[in-house]
């Protein structure tokens, strides 16, 4: 089951990818892991480097994918994302936090979705 969620996970992730190339991003990593967490894509928007958590949902009985991305994933998502830059020595870049929801077909993004968390 936990690979099939992860297989299904991982198809959303780069149907969203496919989608910010289209409106101007450079992926530059699926999946990256660490033990602080998990990011879906790292990418950049211009000089932005963009942490981007991937959300799906068949509808919104259950809520939109964008309410599933709380506090607490949000922490994770920035410890993983300050992981990533010391690891990378990224030091003098703007970086942000964006979600992209799928529900069904559609596609939305929210840049900027959220500040960093300590």
């Amino acid at each position: 089951m936990k690979s099939n969620k992860r297989e299904i996970g991982s198809a959303f992730e780069k149907q969203a990818g496919e989608y910010l190339k289209k409106i101007g991003y450079s992926i530059i990593e699926y999946n990256f892991q660490c033990r602080m967490g998990e990011i879906d894509i790292v990418a950049c928007d211009g000089k932005t480097l963009v942490f981007c958590e991937v959300k799906y949902r068949s509808d919104n009985q259950k809520g939109t994918p964008f309410e599933a991305v709380t506090v607490s994933k949000q922490k994770k998502i920035c410890r993983a994302a300050l992981y990533y830059m010391t690891k990378h020595q990224i030091t003098d870049t703007a970086c942000r936090f964006d979600v992209i929801g799928i529900t069904g077909e559609k596609i939305e993004i929210i840049k900027n979705a959220f500040d960093y968390i300590s």
